[in-house]
């Protein structure tokens, strides 16, 4: 590709100018807003939906690019766009004759799905239409078009699906790519005739089946009520509870907050933005490991009364062997809590460089020697006593086990795996293991400045020393996303195992993981769980007795509350540049649930 003549933007860098950010706004202009809004969406119409290409789906087979034809909203496009999927964008204006318009569809090559936006006033240029109708041969084109509706009749001869909408400006670019995927449901019909293809009443309706992105008064809440998130946050990194954070609400399938707050790092660090990447920490126990086990459970695979060593033939020389996989699920197995590996690392177990003995890298600079974890680490937690079987005790080793037991059935490394089962098809770009492997250093939030192992501010690689010791990927953390990324998922778990237009999970599945199913706890299957005493008031003092989710570590959490329709993510990173209790003695994260409880309950 030709770099003068490709923008080839991956737009998570982008800030979300474009979305409906409703903390900018007051409830009044909100509902001004939302009249203009839905005026828009009912005046937007779907054309040439016969096999049903819109919503898009089946997002891991899909390499989408993003087409400008002259269109100046087109930032606002390519920005919505990639809140759904990765979307490559190209610009025609780099592109200046015919015989470079043949350049652009070389430069396509590598695409199936190309979105293509222009406004009503190019349909009359016949370099841009004979290009569309060129590409539609051997791609699935979708033509988003702005303006005065005379313009479809240059489309007689297009069988691709077209998203029209008369309106010409950003709040109609921000709409029409939420159409596209599903974010909105099309209902518009043509109410006049513009051609003999596209008559009186033409249109084709669909539904919802992803989030929406939108203003707290499209679900009913008041943006009002939710400023006091902004004091909230504030409060917190002038106490150095994080130096930044990001805070998502969805509510009923609606993004209606979607803020940054700080910095990277209380110094000189670049300003957050919805897209950073945090690391997750223990919510890697509910976002990835428990997935994979309810995945395999449904399949039969996976027995969650059958034994540990069943299905791990190490164990079944261990004390674990007898351990039911549900006990271990559920944090009743009786392991201990954790066991701090890092402390008997001798220096002939790493290198400061990578080799055939020292092949695993646990940071910039600092690499474990070969089969560490199978002969050192793994024995330690096969073999750690069972004292407490039968009783709640939280241990990160449940996870490790419960990995060894996933990769086991399903014959592919965890990371791999819920990968290929749930990221991609969902649509989450940054969700992953090792994102130091996908991303720049500047996309991802740093953590601690590790003194006392690795000896370096940690950016990319798992705060979690155990994790970091096994490679970066284990069962307990090292999973890092964006906070869209997270709420996608936990979305499709509140929709009971349904997003996109895909079943991921039986309703029943999702059900009995995410109800309490211990007699001695307020756990779920591998998820956490409102506290009946309500004296913790966990995981806040207004959250009802549904509410499931996880925390994490470096000062994360999500929550779902099906009984408010409540999606709720908090990303920080409170352990920098060293460990801080602030965000817990300042309740910061079940202050800020209060307040969108408070919010969506007026």
């Amino acid at each position: 590709m030709r770099k003068n003549k490709i923008l080839n933007i991956f737009l998570l860098s982008i800030l979300a100018l474009t979305t409906f950010n409703a903390c900018a706004q007051d409830h009044k202009t909100n509902q001004q807003r939302l009249t203009a809004i839905n005026n828009i969406i009912n005046s937007t119409v779907l054309l040439n939906n016969h096999d049903q290409v819109i919503p898009l789906k089946s997002l891991d087979k899909k390499q989408i690019a993003s087409v400008n034809l002259g269109l100046p909203q087109q930032q606002v496009i390519d920005s919505m766009l990639n809140k759904y999927s990765k979307v490559t964008a190209f610009d025609a204006a780099a592109y200046k004759d015919q015989r470079d318009l043949n350049f652009l569809e070389d430069d396509l090559k590598y695409y199936n799905t190309v979105v293509v936006s222009l406004a009503a006033t190019e349909s009359n240029n016949a370099r841009y239409i004979n290009f569309i109708n060129t590409l539609a041969k051997s791609k699935q084109v979708i033509v988003a078009l702005f303006g005065n509706g005379n313009a479809l009749a240059s489309f007689d001869m297009l069988d691709a699906p077209i998203v029209w909408t008369p309106a010409l400006d950003p709040e109609a670019a921000a709409l029409v790519p939420q159409i596209i995927f599903g974010g909105i449901p099309a209902t518009g019909k043509l109410k006049v005739a513009y051609s003999a293809k596209y008559t009186l009443g033409s249109g084709f309706n669909t539904t919802a089946t992803r989030l929406k992105y939108t203003l707290p008064e499209d679900a009913g809440v008041n943006a009002d009520d939710l400023k006091e998130i902004d004091k909230i946050a504030a409060e917190a990194i002038r106490g150095k509870a994080a130096p930044g954070m990001v805070v998502l609400v969805a509510k009923d399938g609606k993004v209606i907050f979607n803020k940054a707050y700080g910095k990277h790092t209380y110094t000189d660090g670049p300003a957050e933005k919805v897209t950073d990447i945090f690391d997750l920490a223990s919510i890697t126990k509910t976002s990835a490991t428990t997935p994979a086990v309810m995945r395999l459970v449904e399949q039969q695979k996976m027995n969650l009364d059958t034994t540990v060593g069943a299905y791990i033939p190490r164990a079944r020389i261990s004390p674990m062997n007898n351990i039911n996989v549900r006990e271990v699920m559920l944090h009743q197995a009786g392991f201990i809590p954790f066991i701090p590996f890092y402390n008997a690392v001798k220096a002939s177990d790493h290198s400061a460089d990578s080799s055939e003995a020292f092949p695993t890298k646990v940071a910039d600079g600092y690499y474990m020697r070969k089969n560490y974890f199978e002969d050192i680490m793994w024995p330690q937690m096969l073999n750690s006593p069972i004292k407490t079987r039968g009783k709640y005790v939280y241990s990160d080793i449940s996870m490790y086990v419960m990995k060894d037991m996933v990769e086991r059935l399903s014959g592919k490394p965890l990371n791999e795996y819920v990968a290929k089962e749930f990221y991609e098809p969902l649509g989450m770009q940054t969700a992953g293991f090792l994102p130091r492997n996908r991303f720049s250093r500047d996309q991802i939030v740093p953590t601690e400045n590790d003194t006392y192992f690795r000896k370096t501010l940690l950016n990319g690689y798992v705060h979690d020393q155990g994790a970091a010791m096994v490679g970066g990927v284990s069962g307990h953390a090292g999973l890092f996303a964006s906070a869209n990324d997270v709420a996608i998922l936990y979305q499709m778990l509140l929709n009971k195992g349904t997003y996109g237009g895909t079943t991921y999970f039986k309703p029943e599945t999702v059900n009995m993981f995410t109800a309490k199913q211990s007699s001695v706890s307020r756990r779920g299957l591998g998820f956490d769980r409102w506290d009946p005493d309500l004296t913790k008031k966990y995981p806040s003092e207004t959250a009802s007795n549904m509410t499931y989710g996880h925390t994490g570590y470096t000062g994360t959490c999500v929550w779902v509350d099906p009984a408010r329709g409540l999606v709720y993510v908090f990303l920080s990173n409170r352990v920098h540049p060293l460990v801080s209790d602030q965000l817990s003695k300042l309740s910061v994260r079940g202050r800020i649930q209060d307040v969108i409880n408070k919010a969506i309950d007026k």
